[in-house]
């Protein structure tokens, strides 16, 4: 990058007493060539500024005030609609540390590239440049960033999903250390579009994309790729995991941190309503996406939500899937690339209110021309619009966590839940978590696919090195969590789920509960402790024993299948592997093929 000249005319003075924020927003002027600079404070005033400015300029729209006061709608160019992992990429010196899980560039290379992509890129347009904090404004474990970029669309949607502005910017002068993202929409040319991460030098650069995952630095780019590079240098996990307390009719809470692939229920799931059958039970959620785990002065691990917001996929949400979110999105509330009624409401596939009138690209509706709503249509939205937003999100010390739960959508294979018999036997099977695809993902259905800890797209270093931090904790304290394992997915031979799933998670849940308080017996077999089928309650649900039988047995055979398969995978990353996963690995493949389990 140019070293920083004199502001051009017309460029407003930088506002922050931090010289390496100040020369280095001066550089990215001097680059990128914006007609004016605005710094962001954060301010309701400027929010409600930039949405008039948007809706003027044709890129925002309000929606109907009466049912959706203060929402919005955004429509993205048609080839901006989703995350481009084949053109995101993690540059380390070496390309091993970024590992086979990542896309990998020469540092030296891809700034040379964007460089050259970001040369004059804003020219006509405003540059943004806006500090962030990613968790509680005051908390230890929280991180800075600024990012930088010419979207408007950007800045205000991380003011829902960051805590933006002037508090941030005082956090980051005290600290002197920031998270660096260069974003510019650039002329949205796919051929000319690229994320790329330098985890070394804590920084992130995007061009040529508008769409959240992609533009929103602070999100995935920073919070789980660029933050696992530092939780690991320091000592500490991000992760991609919902954050949820499980009230007791006692009063008790406890808190788990879950982590599921794509289209498993984590949003569903950190937001459920107790069924009727179970009085007494409260659900407050912490977090959707992705948490932050840190071992306190104590040895007790704790997490906080680097978020303030959700930013989640609209199609489906309807008042029996997930009321909490289908409620809280009603006002202030920004959606992104749904339908519209012919009043002017949003509108997307599983809603069950209302039809659509225009598509997500603002045509007249026509099956013909497939959804409604883009499949990947999303809402953002502030967390403390959720009716079971705990307080609790805002505390610096963030919570204890009781449990962490992997998961992942397996039609046959997986029971309904089992724990892992201890720490490294769990780091073991969140390595190996894996789904089936589905009909809505490209490629074949039914293919499985390895994706540990939830992180495939969004760990920003080689896997193999990941575990080992994960395999760690060990060596630091004797308090770590239980680990546990869900399937929600199970089907029959009509390829009918047998779990109802939705609130009835909760029954599953309570066992989990009571195995960490020691009160829920467990059935010791190869791949951990199973509940029996008694052990899990069924009050009022229309399920019989010989389901729950199914629902909580194995089959050895398959399962020994699934170690070679694991095994086969493990081996891809060569050396990098820690032996502790190789180990866990061959236990269990040879205690399957010792016994005869019951089916």
């Amino acid at each position: 990058m140019p070293a920083p000249q004199s502001p051009k005319p017309g460029i407003s003075t930088m506002t922050t007493k931090l010289p390496a924020l100040k020369e280095w927003v001066a550089q990215v002027a001097e680059l990128t060539q914006p007609d004016s600079i605005h710094w962001c404070n954060g301010g309701s005033a400027e929010y409600h500024r930039l949405i008039a400015e948007m809706i003027e300029g044709g890129t925002l729209s309000a929606l109907n005030e009466n049912g959706y006061p203060n929402c919005y709608l955004h429509l993205s160019d048609p080839n901006d609609v989703a995350r481009v992992e084949h053109l995101t990429f993690v540059c380390t010196p070496d390309e091993e540390d970024a590992g086979p899980n990542n896309n990998w560039m020469r540092p030296d290379e891809a700034h040379a590239k964007m460089d050259a992509l970001f040369e004059g890129a804003m020219r006509g347009r405003t540059m943004y440049v806006i500090p962030y904090c990613m968790g509680p404004i005051d908390s230890p474990y929280s991180r800075c960033g600024v990012e930088i970029t010419d979207s408007p669309y950007v800045v205000i949607n991380m003011e829902m999903m960051t805590r933006m502005g002037d508090a941030a910017l005082e956090r980051i002068e005290r600290e002197g250390t920031f998270v660096k993202g260069l974003h510019s929409i650039g002329d949205l040319d796919p051929e000319r579009r690229f994320i790329v991460h330098f985890p070394e030098e804590l920084s992130i650069q995007s061009f040529g994309s508008g769409y959240g995952g992609n533009a929103l630095l602070g999100k995935k780019c920073h919070a789980l790729r660029i933050a696992s590079h530092q939780a690991r240098s320091e000592g500490w996990l991000a992760e991609h995991m919902l954050l949820m307390g499980i009230e007791s009719p006692d009063g008790d809470t406890h808190y788990i941190a879950c982590a599921f692939p794509s289209a498993c229920g984590k949003t569903n799931l950190a937001m459920l309503i107790p069924p009727h059958s179970l009085p007494g039970w409260k659900i407050w959620t912490l977090g959707d996406d992705i948490a932050w785990l840190h071992l306190d002065e104590d040895g007790v691990l704790r997490a906080v939500n680097p978020e303030s917001g959700y930013f989640g996929v609209v199609p489906g949400t309807n008042e029996k899937t997930n009321k909490n979110a289908f409620d809280m999105i009603h006002h202030n509330t920004i959606f992104t690339n749904v339908a519209r009624t012919a009043d002017n409401k949003p509108w997307w596939e599983g809603k069950k209110i209302g039809e659509p009138a225009y598509d997500w690209q603002g045509r007249e509706y026509d099956s013909a021309n497939g959804p409604a709503a883009h499949p990947n249509s999303r809402f953002t939205v502030a967390a403390t619009n959720n009716p079971i937003y705990s307080k609790l999100t805002d505390a610096p010390e963030g919570v204890p966590i009781s449990a962490i739960v992997f998961g992942g959508r397996r039609a046959e294979l997986a029971p309904l839940v089992f724990e892992a018999k201890d720490w490294n036997h769990g780091v073991f099977v969140g390595a190996s978590v894996a789904s089936e695809t589905t009909a809505a993902m490209v490629g074949d259905v039914g293919v499985v696919r390895r994706d540990p800890m939830a992180m495939k797209p969004f760990c920003g270093y080689n896997f193999g090195d990941y575990w080992a931090h994960w395999l760690s904790f060990t060596e630091r304290t004797d308090k770590l969590p239980k680990i546990f394992h869900v399937n929600w997915f199970r089907q029959d031979e009509d390829g009918k789920f047998i779990w109802p799933g939705f609130g009835e998670n909760l029954r599953v849940l309570r066992w989990i509960i009571d195995r960490v308080e020691g009160r829920a017996h467990g059935r010791e077999t190869p791949i951990g402790f199973l509940p029996d089928a008694a052990d899990i309650d069924t009050t009022e649900l229309d399920i019989d024993d010989a389901t729950m039988r199914k629902l909580t047995t194995i089959n050895p055979l398959s399962w020994s299948q699934e170690m070679t398969a694991i095994g086969e995978y493990l081996e891809t990353f060569g050396d990098r592997v820690p032996e502790a996963l190789w180990e866990e690995q061959r236990r269990i493949k040879e205690e399957l093929d010792a016994v005869e389990w019951p089916r």
